[in-house]
C-alpha cells in the first residue's frame, strides 16, 4: 500500500511538473520505456521483432561493400551488405530511399540497381532550421554524382509521393525516427510507391544489433497494416528491420547473443575526388 501511495505521489508530481513546463513532454515520450510499454501492450512484442540471419535472405555469399566511411550517422557494414544483397536479386532493380546523408547506401546500391531515387529536406529547409553549411555540404558525398541516382528535395511529411507516379522494388526508410516520422515515412511508402512484391527495410530499428529501438518498432507497426506484422523480421547483426513477403522462420531476440556466424572484412583505403569544403560554419 506505501509503495502504491509513493508512486501515486510521484505520478501526481510528475504531472504537475508537466503542466508547468510542457516541453518535458517530449522527454517523457522519448523514454525508451515508454516504448517499450507501447509495443507490448499494443502489439505484444516486448522482446521486438523475430530475428532472421542474412543468409536466410541473401544466401551464404555477401556483396563486397562501398563507400563506407565509419562515420557517425553511417551504416554497418552488414546493413550495406543486406541492401546491396537485396538489390543485387532483383533483375533491375529500382530503389527509392528517405534519408541519404553522406550517400553511402544509394553509393551501394547504385552498383547494382537500374535506378535509384533519394529523397532530403531541400537546402531552404535546412537553413531555416540553422543546419551548418557542412552538413548540406555534405549531404549526397559520395551519391551526387551517380548517373543513376536521383535526388529530391522535400520533407516526407508533406512530400507529394503519388506524383511520382513509379513504384519500387526496394525501400529503404531512414529518415527521422521519431514515432510520428516513421509511420508516416511507412504509410507513405506503402501507399504510393510499394507494389505487391516490395521489400522495404527500415534502417535504426535497432540502437545496435542486440537493442531494440522500441520508438522505431512502434512507428512500423502502427504504419503497416497488421496482417503484415507476420513478415516483419530484424536481420541479425544488423540494425535493420525488413518486410518481404515470405513467412521465414525466426527467432526472439535474448542479448547477449551467442553468434552462429561471422563475418571477415578486407579493408581497402580509397581517397575521394571531392574538393574539401574551406568554410565549416
Amino acid at each position: 500500500m506505501r509503495q502504491r501511495k509513493r508512486k501515486f505521489r510521484k505520478a501526481i508530481k510528475a504531472t504537475a511538473l508537466i503542466l508547468k513546463n510542457p516541453y518535458l513532454l517530449n522527454n517523457v515520450l522519448s523514454e525508451p520505456s515508454v516504448w517499450e510499454d507501447y509495443v507490448s501492450r499494443n502489439h505484444g512484442k516486448e522482446k521486438g521483432l523475430p530475428v532472421i540471419n542474412l543468409d536466410q535472405l541473401l544466401g551464404k555469399e555477401l556483396h563486397d561493400v562501398g563507400p563506407i566511411t565509419f562515420l557517425d550517422g553511417g551504416s554497418l557494414p552488414t546493413d550495406l551488405a543486406l541492401l546491396r544483397g537485396l538489390a543485387s536479386n532483383i533483375n533491375e532493380c529500382k530503389y527509392f530511399e528517405i534519408g541519404t546523408w553522406r550517400g553511402e547506401s544509394v553509393a551501394n546500391i547504385a552498383g547494382v540497381a537500374k535506378e535509384c531515387y533519394t529523397l532530403n529536406l531541400s537546402t531552404q529547409e535546412m537553413k531555416a532550421m540553422g543546419v551548418r553549411n557542412k552538413y548540406m555540404y555534405l549531404m549526397g558525398y559520395f551519391s551526387k554524382n551517380l548517373e543513376n541516382v536521383v535526388h529530391i528535395s522535400g520533407n516526407s511529411m508533406s512530400f507529394d509521393f503519388a506524383g511520382l507516379n513509379k513504384k519500387f522494388d526496394l525501400i529503404f526508410i531512414d529518415g527521422d525516427h521519431h514515432y510520428e516520422k516513421v509511420k508516416n515515412d511507412t504509410e507513405k511508402v506503402l501507399k504510393h510507391l510499394a507494389h505487391d512484391n516490395s521489400i522495404i527495410v527500415w534502417h535504426d530499428y535497432a540502437h545496435h544489433p542486440e537493442e531494440v529501438r522500441f520508438e522505431v518498432l512502434a512507428g512500423i507497426l502502427d504504419g503497416v497494416d497488421p496482417s503484415m506484422h507476420k513478415e516483419l523480421y530484424h536481420v541479425s547483426q544488423t540494425k535493420c528491420a525488413v518486410y518481404i513477403r515470405k513467412e521465414i522462420e525466426g527467432r526472439l531476440l535474448d542479448p547477449p547473443e551467442e553468434p552462429d556466424e561471422y563475418f571477415e572484412v578486407i579493408l581497402k583505403s580509397r581517397k575521394t575526388k571531392q574538393k574539401p569544403l574551406k568554410s565549416s560554419k
